[in-house]
Formats: C-alpha cells, sequence, structure tokens
C-alpha cells in the first residue's frame, strides 16, 4: 500500500518526538503525492539531506544522501529542488548526534 505524502510525514515527525529528536515541516508539499526531502541538521554548521529513490535491482524503496557538508550548502540545493518541485515536502531533522532514523524498518516505503 503507498501511504500518501501527508500521512508519512505525520508518522514519520511521531516516531522522532517518540525518540525526543526535535523536527519541523519547512515546506508543506502536496498532500498526496508531494516527494520528501529530510534535512538533519546537526547544529555544528553541517548538514545533510536525504531523498526517496528506488534501488533499481530490487525494485525497493530507499534513501539517498541529496548532498552534505556546510549547512548553507545543503539548504542551497533544498531550494534549488523546490525550485524544480513547489510539491516538494522539507523535514528538518535537529540532532548533534546526526540521528534521522531513516534506516529503521518502515521509513523507506
Amino acid at each position: 500500500m503507498r501511504l500518501t505524502a501527508e500521512f508519512w510525514v505525520h508518522a514519520y515527525l511521531s516516531r522522532l518526538r517518540g525518540m525526543e529528536i526535535p523536527a519541523f515541516v519547512t515546506a508543506h508539499g502536496d498532500d498526496g503525492s508531494g516527494a520528501v526531502l529530510v534535512k538533519l541538521n546537526t547544529l555544528d554548521g553541517q548538514a545533510a539531506a536525504y531523498q526517496r529513490s528506488f534501488d533499481l535491482m530490487s525494485g525497493a524503496r530507499k534513501w539517498d544522501t541529496l548532498i552534505e557538508g556546510a549547512e548553507p550548502d545543503v539548504d542551497a540545493a533544498i531550494a534549488r529542488q523546490r525550485g524544480f518541485d513547489p510539491d516538494l515536502w522539507v523535514i528538518e531533522v535537529e540532532d548533534r548526534s546526526g540521528r534521522h532514523l531513516l534506516d529503521q524498518p518502515g521509513l523507506a516505503d
């Protein structure tokens, strides 16, 4: 079953809250079909952005790093993506330890 973007975002934010990891919707995309980017801000001037993609060999969905490095560079890349896709959701996760939970079961669906 394919989940709507809005449902996935709310479920992801709930999972992060359960681990006491702050996260915020910084760009609200299309509720039904918008793609999702996750920005991980490690609060030290560094960040990374992750996007969902398909593994061509297995057909499974997975998270890939779009960009990582200085936070302004990551923000600029996200802004470019939003320029191409105004329906894009952006979630910002703030965690000094670098936790984003995207490697947990169920989050690539």
